[in-house]
């Protein structure tokens, strides 16, 4: 069951710096949120802040809330390990784990959690995450070979299926084409497209066109000047932020005039 997220006066920190200041925003259950802006306006920041990835840097914190269906996730009582199984997170380059095969590299998720599955529960968890990335077709054959002999692209839906695996409710995604090839990043962008019936999908991409072809809301963030805190400047249905949107700030990066 996908959930939605709602972002309230968030502030985020490394040690004494404002890095991001005041992010308010509503991202909708099963619908591609991408997260657009230059360099260094804290895009990133905010998508490793949904599910507590960014405290894992030494002396990063925030202030503010994330609720997710009504749960605040930053709340005392709540574990960042089981955040991080319900919000899961596919970085920039593909990660596959390099000593495991493809079929341990989408089981990995499963086994840190400490989850026992008999043989034909962990056969059928694989095909299924695989199936789901539109990988299955290609790598059936060769499960136990290792991850690290695919290409590129299907390294990168390796480890989108390795995200999947556990069943999360939300799938951030940090600029997970940047180091593709156009046919593999067309294959992972019609992949998002499937993936957000089941999910609720978050994306940072510095690829105006791919923001516009793969989501449904998009976020422009920004910053004043270096070294003051990123901000959100506008969020909007992509459609809108494309054709009219109502910052100018906005409009000059969305044009190329600046970025």
């Amino acid at each position: 069951m996908a959930k939605s997220i709602e972002v309230k006066d968030l502030d985020i920190y490394y040690g004494n710096f404002l890095a991001v200041e005041g992010v308010n925003v509503g991202i909708k259950a099963r619908s591609v949120t991408a997260f657009i802006g230059p360099s260094g306006c804290g895009k990133s920041t905010v998508l490793r802040s949904l599910n507590r990835m960014h405290e894992v840097i030494p002396g990063a914190r925030v202030e503010g809330e994330v609720v997710v269906d009504g749960q605040s996730l930053y709340d005392s009582s709540v574990d960042p390990v089981a955040v991080r199984r319900e919000i899961g997170m596919v970085f920039q380059r593909p990660n596959p784990f390099p000593t495991m095969s493809i079929y341990e590299n989408v089981l990995a998720g499963n086994r840190l959690n400490a989850k026992k599955l008999k043989k034909a529960d962990a056969d059928a968890t694989v095909e299924r995450a695989l199936k789901s990335a539109n990988l299955w077709n290609e790598v059936k054959d060769r499960l136990n070979k290792p991850g690290m002999d695919l290409s590129g692209g299907q390294q990168q839906r390796l480890c989108i299926a390795r995200a999947i695996a556990v069943r999360p409710q939300v799938l951030l995604m940090d600029e997970p084409c940047s180091a593709l090839d156009p046919i593999s990043t067309s294959a992972i962008e019609d992949l998002i497209h499937e993936l957000k019936t089941e999910y609720t999908i978050v994306i940072v991409t510095h690829n105006m066109q791919q923001a516009a072809r793969v989501s449904d809301d998009t976020g422009f963030f920004n910053l004043k000047a270096v070294g003051e805190p990123g901000r959100l400047m506008e969020f909007n249905s992509t459609n809108k932020m494309f054709s009219n949107p109502d910052n100018e700030s906005t409009e000059a990066y969305v044009s190329g005039r600046f970025g």
